[in-house]
């Protein structure tokens, strides 16, 4: 089964009495492009989340954030930016006098605390082992919710895919009656042109030469190769999506497709049948369809 680029996970943990989340989003991209924001504290675990993230999750733009959340369970405290007093007092008798010289009206205390060394954020601790196995196991819980909604998706891509090639062979079964009909038109068409030639250039034309070429145009207008290699490069999509292993297979899909679309173009320019050239117009449509939606698997 094929997976898709698109992807999401969550996981929470507890690390130095804080809860946070993971959350890992991506969407299609041909390389690994990770885009990381994490909370101050745990920016000393940054090569090991991309790392493990690198490894785990292989291809795609990929946006992991990890952000501090606070839960009612925990003391009031553990979010408290401390004021520094000192500071504060400072700033409002100095504020204060200024405004009483100058005949001011403000909120003193307003402004105090708007200036800088009031609030100071408490000094971070560096992460203890217990709380780096935290981090991971909820990294590692993140992924696995991740890997798990690109299989869904990938099931419903693969779903559309078979629908899509399906609708090329019904479309390709429609050609088989036309092209015998279009053979035997084009024959007849050259034979009555030969007819309308007057009597003395008839006898001078060599019937055999005559025979030869029409053999030969016939045969640049025969499609046989370009619907067995089309059918061909169809079968070996399905089998494609059917890998067991169903990872790294996007790049092969996008190539099998071109391919595809190369069998259908050739169709067309040999089809001298109006017809036949709608039900090629028909998948072409198709086949943009597919290629549009193989960018979004892995």
């Amino acid at each position: 089964m094929i997976q898709s680029m698109t992807g999401y996970g969550k996981a929470e943990c507890l690390i130095q009495q804080k809860n946070y989340t993971i959350e890992l989003r991506s969407l299609n991209s041909k390389q690994m492009d990770i885009s990381l924001r994490i909370a101050p504290v745990l920016r000393e675990q940054e090569l090991d989340i991309r790392t493990l993230l690198t490894q785990q999750l292989e291809r795609g733009k990929v946006d992991c954030a990890i952000y501090e959340t606070h839960s009612s369970d925990l003391p009031d405290t553990a979010a408290v930016t401390p004021i520094n007093m000192e500071a504060l007092d400072y700033y409002v008798n100095q504020l204060g006098e200024y405004t009483r010289r100058k005949g001011l009206q403000t909120d003193v205390l307003a402004l105090a605390m708007r200036m800088p060394d009031v609030t100071r954020l408490q000094e971070q601790t560096a992460l203890d082992d217990a709380d780096r196995e935290a981090l991971k196991a909820a990294l590692t819980e993140a992924i696995v919710q991740f890997k798990a909604f690109r299989k869904q998706e990938g099931e419903a891509l693969q779903h559309m895919f078979s629908e899509k090639l399906n609708g090329i062979l019904a479309l390709l079964e429609q050609v088989e009656p036309l092209e015998k009909e279009r053979i035997e038109k084009i024959r007849n068409r050259l034979e009555e042109s030969l007819r309308l030639l007057s009597e003395e250039r008839q006898q001078a034309t060599d019937r055999n030469r005559l025979e030869q070429e029409m053999i030969y145009y016939l045969e640049k207008l025969d499609i046989t190769e370009e619907k067995v290699r089309l059918r061909n490069h169809i079968r070996y999509f399905f089998e494609t999506m059917d890998d067991t292993d169903g990872q790294g297979v996007g790049k092969k899909l996008g190539f099998v497709a071109q391919e595809m679309g190369r069998e259908i173009n050739t169709l067309g320019s040999k089809s001298n049948h109006s017809e036949m050239q709608i039900i090629v117009v028909k998948m072409k449509d198709i086949l943009e369809q597919i290629k549009e939606q193989v960018l979004n698997v892995l």
